[in-house]
């Protein structure tokens, strides 16, 4: 696979987690209402909805970030250093991305219900 169609696909995964979005927008709304809103059940099932459109919106940042990142790399010769990949991953904008220390903390650390953001 050729880096601009893994970008390429990168960039239609996150287009599509963002588009499943619509469906979970409406049922917010619905259970926005103010007669529902005032059961507790209803009050932390909007919450944990609103939990995972946090972790969509991360994935899909992710997904946007890795695909700059592989064109950007499809741009450099085959001889560039070391070097030059770091910097492209230093100039994302995602800590998880940018920081090599970073990388890859979601495997090794529990999810705790919560999404970390910026």
């Amino acid at each position: 696979m050729s880096l601009q169609k893994l970008a390429r696909e990168l960039d239609e995964t996150a287009r599509q987690s963002s588009s499943m979005l619509e469906g979970i927008t409406e049922a917010l709304d619905v259970l926005g209402d103010d007669q529902l809103v005032s059961n507790p059940a209803v009050r932390e099932a909007v919450q944990m909805i609103i939990t995972a459109i946090q972790g969509q919106d991360r994935i899909e940042q992710r997904c946007r970030n890795m695909a700059l990142a592989v064109r950007q790399f499809a741009l450099l010769p085959p001889s560039a250093p070391p070097s030059d990949y770091e910097e492209i991953w230093a100039g994302l904008t995602l800590d998880e991305l940018r920081v090599p220390a970073l990388s890859g903390i979601a495997t090794v650390h529990p999810s705790h219900g919560e999404v970390e953001l910026f």
